[in-house]
């Protein structure tokens, strides 16, 4: 199919549309990202667009100026769709919850606040005007830019003033589809639902649904399709199949089973048994994904002291609030068996947050503001905070003998203030500084990504099975984590076009909403009003 840009192309580019869902996790980023490597493709100039996202699993983007800013991790996944670099526009607001009730806000990469539910709704108009203005900005620059809702489009209990979901449509003049997650059941309810709550004026932007996740007999699920437009009078584009490979680059850890990924048979005779601890708060659990990718690693997302105390690996994986979940880890038991692991000899690895639990001590009057804490001990080290975000991609190499590069990025507050003069350091930055720490089987450090760097999770792996015991697991020499990537955004454009009526969605974001779009009620009740 060609794509003709002649109309896009006289209106300075300004096609554009929102891919909005019935439900948080239904399947929005991933379809934007298959949506936007399908247009890049096809040589679109193409960029993603989520003007909030609420998400602890963030990336680092360079700026021109060489400052590091923040941006949802989806972003860069779907910036990376398009063949772009990650750019702070693509994601102006980002809400980084430290709590139930509390979030730092990210704005245009930079941490400027932190607000409870209440003071947020002050900020809202402020960050509407930059979302405007930087959403105005990308579609005078791309032919194409495909936003991401947020959540729900009918939360309307937060209508007004939304200007994530169709407040962003109705302000861009963006038609909409809405995507729905069919292994959850009840699709087209919520599908029939989601526009029936939305006032007239938003429903004219809501233009057709894709359905997400279908596995059988399309034949079976035709007649539901052929009534919800019966219905609605809107089209429902293509119906995606499950695909259980779609596991990289999940924007939050509840995007993940118990089991991350789909472990591969192992090339020796034994397998890695790797338990990641949950964290309540747990951040850029994305790092996970690169022992999962490995063949003969089972990486296992848990809460349960037991399946600590049964692996071969432990990982305390980063977190928004290391103070408040290294209380947890004592209140839930799970301190007690992580300390029991490193005792008997066996591997423990701390990341950011997780590399902070370790320390001797914390010193946190920042962001848990409880002053000083004792960490779990096991690194000789001691943890301060400063007020000042470190947010940065980082360059190095393994410590020793034969390095290899390593590239990885830091997000946080905490620093190592002290440490023990005669602790080798896990890493070492291009300056020859070293970072990290590592004591027999116990090591931490404050890189994200870092195991993405192929050799290094291989040298990594290796020692950690001599460690654990595990005479027969053997390091595959052939996975690319880049290679992972890159095939899974492949497998996204194959499945928009292959499963989508891509003619009918370019109409769509050529040509906006269609016109006469029937009203379906109730429609948005009126606040204040209720019925007995």
């Amino acid at each position: 199919m060609s794509l003709d840009k002649s109309t896009i192309a006289e209106e300075g580019g300004s096609g554009g549309l929102l891919v909005a869902g019935t439900t948080s996790d239904a399947g929005k980023s991933v379809l934007t990202a298959g949506i936007c490597r399908w247009l890049n493709r096809r040589g679109v100039r193409v960029a993603p667009f989520k003007a909030q996202n609420m998400s602890n699993n963030s990336a680092v983007v360079v700026g021109p100026d060489g400052r590091g800013g923040e941006i949802g991790r989806a972003q860069a996944m779907q910036a990376a769709a398009c063949g772009l670099e990650p750019d702070v526009r693509f994601n102006p607001v980002l809400l980084k919850p430290g709590s139930d009730r509390s979030s730092q806000v990210v704005l245009l990469g930079e941490a400027v606040d932190t607000v409870t539910a209440a003071n947020y709704r002050a900020m809202r108009s402020r960050l509407a005007g930059t979302v405007h203005a930087t959403l105005a900005a990308l579609r005078a620059e791309y032919d194409v830019v495909i936003c991401e809702g947020a959540g729900s489009p009918t939360e309307i209990n937060l209508r007004a003033g939304d200007f994530v979901n169709l407040g962003l449509a109705r302000h861009a003049g963006l038609p909409a589809i809405v995507v729905g997650d069919i292994d959850r059941g009840g699709v087209f309810a919520a599908m029939f639902g989601t526009v029936a709550l939305l006032s007239a004026e938003d429903q004219a932007h809501v233009s057709g649904f894709v359905i997400n996740k279908f596995r059988g007999d399309l034949g079976l699920l035709r007649p539901g399709i052929d009534m919800l437009a019966t219905v609605t009078g809107r089209p429902t584009y293509g119906v995606l199949p499950w695909r259980p490979d779609l596991w990289l680059d999940g924007e939050d850890s509840l995007a993940y089973g118990r089991t991350l990924g789909r472990p591969a048979p192992p090339r020796g005779r034994d397998t890695l048994r790797v338990a990641a601890i949950r964290l309540p708060r747990i951040s850029n659990a994305t790092d996970l994904e690169a022992f999962a990718a490995e063949p003969g690693v089972r990486v296992r997302l848990t809460v349960d002291p037991s399946e600590v105390s049964a692996a071969d690996l432990v990982v305390i994986p980063g977190t928004k609030s290391t103070v408040d979940d290294l209380a947890w880890l004592r209140e839930t038991g799970l301190a007690d068996a992580v300390s029991a692991h490193a005792a008997a000899g066996r591997p423990l690895l701390g990341i950011c947050g997780g590399f902070q639990m370790l320390a001797r001590v914390v010193h946190d009057d920042v962001e848990s503001r409880r002053g000083t804490v004792p960490g779990l001990g096991l690194l000789p080290v001691e943890v301060s905070f400063a007020p000042h975000k470190t947010v940065t991609r980082s360059v190095g190499a393994t410590v020793g003998a034969d390095p290899v590069p390593v590239r990885g990025y830091e997000i946080h507050h905490g620093y190592v203030s002290s440490v023990d003069p005669a602790t080798p350091p896990l890493l070492r930055y291009a300056d020859g500084r070293g970072e990290g720490a590592r004591v027999g089987a116990v090591a931490g450090t404050h890189w994200h990504g870092a195991f993405e760097s192929d050799e290094f999770r291989r040298r990594y792996l290796d020692e950690v099975a001599r460690q654990a015991g595990r005479r027969g697991f053997v390091v595959a020499p052939d996975t690319s984590f880049a290679t992972l990537r890159q095939r899974g955004l492949d497998l996204l454009g194959d499945l928009v076009e292959e499963h989508l009526d891509t003619v009918a969605l370019w109409r769509l974001i050529e040509f906006g909403p269609p016109a006469g779009l029937p009203f379906i009620p109730p429609g948005a009740p009126r606040a204040g009003t209720s019925r007995t």
